[in-house]
């Protein structure tokens, strides 16, 4: 019966090659024991020496060679054992594998996993300390680590990439790694040397009681990442029992003390704002919105944001484009498409033939929804509780501002526009029936365009909202030509109107088509639909209370 003798250096690449000697023997797990020696080189120690295959014919899923790189520097004196069983059987059943739920499949999973989290620890918790002479042209440093398991030579490259500068030697009871002029090299186990504190270990204790913070300490949870058995090899470790003992107190001083100045980022981002030439800003029905908005607490939104942010064009604008909510410009500056999607808007508003001076802005949610990413905050899409908190704003606007036709822009505004939340892509280009009947055009957001990573599909995409902007413009020009130059005619019934012969509903989906602006004749017994009739016709509009959101 073969017996296999393993080197603890190199350990991995000689357990690689003796299972494929010994599967290419087809000798059975059984018939196989396996050890870990004092050795560099792979041994038998039985006259039956399984021969070396040829190249090719071992073969094993990608799988399990990922798993037996990990699990083989496990503790565990049965690794070996079990990862050569699991070979074995992988002949018969190549999807083995896939069966999470094998037991053997299963446990050398959990040998894996703990690996690598050893393997992340050693790197966290490694602490050098310099030794020899400092005024070398490569500095020494030194370190002692006793790792659960047998982890350094898998975690040692990491340290010779980030520290290529210098030389530095890792010591733990089962092996030395040494970095030398470049060079890493392996060496049995030592016992732990005797290394001087140093000011580096000050630095880290002042470090580690900086960034503790005594409001959220979770003792259980500190101690899975961070076990006891890793605190004597990290000087900051020192400080943790009495962090710990005065942080309820350190709390309560925190909550108590007054507000520090901002950070200097947000400062500077307040100076650049101030310095911004400001955008005119048309006069419309945003100063009436504006107060009862910034009353507004329908929604916990309004916590997070810095403001609200109305509408803003003139007040009898034919043209409504509704966003979906605020960007983080928006929110900072208080008015609508401020940032690079409004940017693009315009700049598209001008290329469709569209005056922006005609041409009403809003959201349909007025406060930002975010997320926050290291100092970025990212638009997150509202939820429907959101979209409905505000939606009584989206109609007061719409009963002061009366326009013709409304774009809107991405699949929220949509939804709060017309009440169906189907996907915007199948949709977009059609003209729906929205508050009161009002026709509304569905596109897409300036803002997915800019977040197209295929410049290709951007420039597509950007090339389709233009083509929106321009049928929004030719729906206007029909329904003024339509109607005799009558501003005061009802736009919206082409958009509800029942489809019969001659009939002027346009199809949902219909790109680039302008329906028939002139409207439709009434059966008989049976009024026309009816639009937010204008106050001019001598019907007063029903303006929801302001206190719509407690305002």
């Amino acid at each position: 019966m073969p017996h296999v003798i393993l080197p603890r250096i190199g350990t991995d690449r000689a357990w690689r090659e003796a299972a494929r000697a010994c599967l290419a023997a087809r000798l059975a797990p059984e018939r196989v024991t396996w050890s870990l020696g004092e050795a560099e080189d792979l041994l038998f120690d039985d006259d039956e020496v399984p021969p070396a295959p040829r190249p090719g014919t071992v073969r094993a899923p990608a799988a399990f060679v990922e798993l037996a790189a990990q699990a083989v520097w496990h503790r565990d004196p049965e690794r070996f054992a079990r990862l050569y069983g699991l070979l074995w059987r992988l002949r018969l059943h190549p999807r083995l594998m896939d069966d999470p739920a094998d037991a053997a499949v299963a446990q050398l999973i959990r040998m894996a996993r703990a690996v690598r989290r050893d393997i992340h620890r050693l790197h966290a918790f490694v602490r050098f300390r310099e030794v020899g002479d400092r005024t070398a042209p490569r500095r020494r440093f030194a370190a002692w680590i006793e790792p659960q398991h047998l982890t350094l030579e898998p975690a040692a490259p990491f340290f010779a990439r980030r520290f290529a500068d210098m030389d530095w030697l890792i010591a733990t009871p089962d092996l030395v790694a040494c970095f030398e002029d470049g060079v890493l090299r392996f060496e049995e186990g030592a016992s732990r040397p005797e290394l001087a504190e140093d000011e580096a270990d000050a630095l880290w204790r002042t470090y580690f009681a900086a960034i503790f913070n005594p409001a959220r300490v979770n003792r259980r949870r500190m101690l899975a990442e961070m076990p006891r058995r890793w605190w004597a090899q990290m000087p900051e470790a020192a400080a943790i029992p009495d962090l710990l003992r005065k942080a309820e107190a350190a709390a309560r001083t925190m909550a108590e003390a007054p507000p520090r100045e901002p950070p200097l980022y947000a400062r500077a981002l307040a100076r650049r704002a101030e310095a911004a030439p400001p955008r005119p800003h048309p006069p419309g029905p945003a100063s009436v919105l504006a107060g009862d908005l910034a009353a507004c607490r329908a929604c916990p939104l309004w916590e997070g944001a810095t403001q609200p942010v109305p509408g803003e064009g003139p007040p009898d604008a034919p043209l409504m484009l509704v966003g979906e909510q605020p960007e983080d410009r928006d929110d900072l500056t208080g008015r609508p498409f401020a940032g690079p999607a409004g940017d693009l808007l315009l700049r598209l508003l001008a290329e469709a033939g569209i005056d922006r001076a005609q041409v009403y802005l809003t959201h349909a949610v007025k406060h930002f929804n975010y997320m926050t990413k290291g100092r970025q905050r990212l638009a997150r899409s509202p939820g429907g509780a959101e979209i409905a908190a505000c939606r009584p704003w989206l109609l007061r606007e719409l009963e002061l501002v009366r326009p013709r036709l409304i774009v809107a822009l991405g699949a929220t505004a949509a939804a709060a526009l017309t009440g169906r939340a189907e996907g915007i892509l199948r949709r977009r280009g059609g003209i729906e029936a929205g508050p009161e009947g009002l026709p509304v055009l569905l596109t897409l957001h300036p803002g997915h365009l800019l977040r197209l990573p295929d410049p290709v599909a951007a420039e597509m995409e950007t090339e389709a909202l233009r083509r929106d902007l321009i049928t929004a413009r030719r729906h206007l020009e029909g329904m003024a030509a339509g109607s005799g130059g009558d501003a005061d005619a009802s736009p919206s019934a082409e958009a509800n109107a029942p489809r019969r012969a001659g009939g002027s509903a346009a199809p949902r989906g219909s790109r680039g088509r302008v329906p028939d602006p002139r409207p439709p004749q009434p059966e008989p017994g049976r009024s026309s639909p009816a639009s937010i009739p204008p106050s001019r016709q001598g019907h007063a509009p029903s303006v929801p209370p302001r206190g719509v959101c407690g305002g």
